[in-house]
């Protein structure tokens, strides 16, 4: 059984789905591939105790209290190559950005492989946990803020609630 609960945050209403055991999405209302491999016909619209300690973080994490990662359990939805770079992301500091290409680097340092950034950024792109798994800390190579599956305008603003100095961003 999934759980859905609606989040009014600052930058517009998001949308939470659970099991009993992990956070399965978190999407802005209308944002690209929203609720993207989940079946509607398994969801009850209430929230349970993890979108209830979702919330909980939400809220901590807008009064830029800097809540950890690994205070909610996750399990999105994804392929393993997916998987691999969500698992990447949730590693890049509160605050700081990295490159698609620097995530690429990365897995290829890992696996061996010649893996360029535009798989990364599809990967980066379905991500189904907005803000926790942190998509919007990922910029391009050149310094710009390219794509964002909640919107430029959204990713802007996380990062400058995070601090991030856009100045230095093209």
């Amino acid at each position: 059984m999934l759980y859905r609960t609606l989040y009014p945050s600052p930058l517009g209403t998001m949308i939470l789905i659970s099991d009993e055991a992990s956070l399965k999405g978190a999407w802005f209302k209308n944002q690209k591939y929203e609720q993207a491999k989940i079946n509607n016909s398994e969801i009850k619209d209430m929230p349970n105790s993890i979108l209830n300690q979702t919330i909980n973080w939400l809220d901590r994490y807008f009064n830029q209290e800097k809540p950890s990662i690994k205070e909610l359990p996750l399990d999105p939805i994804g392929t393993p190559f997916q998987k691999e770079v969500w698992h990447i992301l949730c590693h890049i500091p509160y605050g700081t950005t990295l490159t698609y290409g620097m995530i690429a680097d990365m897995i290829n340092q890992k696996t061996g492989k010649k893996l360029g950034g535009q798989p990364v950024g599809q990967a980066v792109g379905h991500n189904p946990i907005s803000i926790i798994i942190p998509c919007h800390r990922v910029i391009g190579s050149n310094g710009s803020l390219t794509g964002y599956a909640g919107g430029i305008d959204k990713k802007i603003k996380l990062l400058q609630l995070e601090g991030v100095h856009l100045e230095n961003i093209a």
